[in-house]
């Protein structure tokens, strides 16, 4: 339950992060950003962010975003990037692109970095990042062939091209760091800091 008198309000339209504070018990209104992503990550990438740098700097574009137009309310901006050997990775485009992607995982270990931003009146007020390590087993091309065409348009919702809470876990030989970090939020971390402001119950 959210008790504190500020509004909360998720800056975002993934269902995934509004079903994590709706299964949490955090009452969150969901307000989309409006921001320009890949301008943003171009401009990002321009000036050589890192990935990690990158979901943090987006999360907080989102937050600022959505709070300057919530005067007094809680906002909290998510983003989550992919970091493979210093490459960061997008959501594929097209079926091709989700291929050419996953193949070049395979076999690898990246990490996600899922960032989460708090703002209030435009400013931000707390920041999280967390990152986790995955490890992408030698699976073969038709393995991949088959499960994109069992996953269909759900691959063009992850960066990645994956789901680890559906079939995307059959990717993998090894995951380590926070599930929900995984799915693209902080959970946690987040949810820690909400109850020492009030926001949730001690």
């Amino acid at each position: 339950m959210n008790n504190s008198s500020a509004p909360l309000i998720l800056a975002s339209t993934s269902a995934t992060r509004a079903d994590m504070l709706a299964r949490a018990g955090i009452v969150a209104a969901c307000v989309p950003p409006r921001v320009d992503e890949e301008e943003a990550k171009a401009a990002l990438r321009a000036a050589g962010a890192a990935p990690r740098d990158q979901a943090d700097a987006l999360a907080e574009m989102k937050a600022r975003r959505v709070s300057a137009r919530a005067p007094g309310a809680l906002v909290i901006g998510a983003d989550q990037v992919l970091d493979l050997d210093g490459e960061a990775f997008d959501k594929p485009g097209s079926r091709e692109e989700a291929r050419a992607q996953l193949l070049r995982l395979r076999g690898a270990r990246h990490h996600l970095f899922s960032a989460a931003v708090v703002a209030r009146d435009g400013a931000p007020i707390w920041r999280h990042v967390a990152r986790a390590t995955l490890t992408m087993r030698t699976f073969s091309e038709a393995f991949l062939d088959r499960y994109l065409d069992e996953e269909g348009e759900a691959v063009f919702s992850t960066v990645g091209g994956y789901r680890v809470e559906a079939r995307g876990v059959q990717l993998f030989s090894r995951i380590e760091g926070d599930w929900f970090a995984i799915l693209g939020l902080p959970l946690l971390e987040l949810a820690a800091w909400l109850r020492v402001t009030g926001a949730l119950e001690e």
